[in-house]
């Protein structure tokens, strides 16, 4: 009890002395404004408008991660494997997309660093504009997204565009592209799910056959295939083989 009161009373005496220290002190304690003033000349629109472009792309550059890189086939196939172990939350998400993330990073390297090679370095060293370095930037990527988008799923976004059928891949708009990429991403990805789902599937089978052949109705069979499931993922080193397949799956 004594302690407790010798701590309040230090604590009390520190809050007190604050402001004398406070006034004594000479380091100046920055401040943050922000204002909006009335345009003098065209460049400060321009800056004005530069300045909401690049905050509208912070906004949407998850969606773009998400969208034009490996990232859907690689998250599906890693939460259809949760699935198919029945572990429910194990692994937990943020593992899951966190592996998921570095995966695409590895992936997308060579990709992004064209990119930075033909249009980001230039640009920022002045010798392209920023159109120029667009239309450079945006190529490896359109190159990717249509080495891993079908056919069929490319020519019905085109019809659904009401566009001429293009004769070379670049008569394809970006905006056509994409849609279609993450469409056929998404169809890998459960292709994956399914062969990932059988030999779970099988083990889940078995195990509720006997179960019943031996008359134990009452225990859940999911108390009995899950350690069986564990064990043969890890005998099979599974996490080596999904992983090594996902990743060669990008051709």
């Amino acid at each position: 009890m004594k302690k407790l009161v010798v701590v309040s009373l230090l604590l009390i005496g520190f809050f007190a002395l604050v402001p004398d220290v406070h006034a004594q002190s000479a380091v100046p304690i920055p401040k943050v404004t922000f204002g909006i003033d009335k345009a003098t000349k065209p460049q400060d629109v321009a800056v004005t408008l530069q300045i909401l472009f690049f905050m509208t792309i912070l906004s949407l550059a998850p969606a773009i991660l998400i969208m034009t890189t490996a990232f859907p086939r690689i998250i599906i196939a890693l939460y259809f494997i949760r699935q198919a172990l029945g572990t429910q939350t194990m692994p937990p998400t943020q593992l899951l997309v966190g592996l998921a993330l570095f995966l695409t990073f590895f992936v997308m390297a060579p990709t992004w660093g064209k990119v930075n090679e033909i249009a980001f370095q230039p640009y920022m060293q002045n010798k392209i504009s920023l159109d120029s370095a667009y239309t450079a930037g945006v190529k490896p990527i359109r190159d990717f997204m249509l080495r891993q988008t079908r056919e069929k799923d490319l020519a019905m976004m085109v019809h659904l565009a009401h566009l001429n059928r293009p004769n070379t891949p670049d008569d394809i708009p970006t905006y056509v592209v994409v849609p279609a990429f993450a469409i056929s991403e998404m169809r890998i990805g459960f292709e994956i799910g399914f062969l990932v789902f059988i030999p779970f599937l099988m083990i889940d089978m078995i195990v509720a056959s006997v179960l019943m052949s031996m008359g134990m109705m009452m225990l859940p069979p999911m108390m009995i295939s899950l350690p069986m499931k564990i064990l043969l993922f890890v005998l099979v080193d599974g996490w080596y083989l999904l992983v090594g397949s996902l990743v060669s799956s990008f051709h």
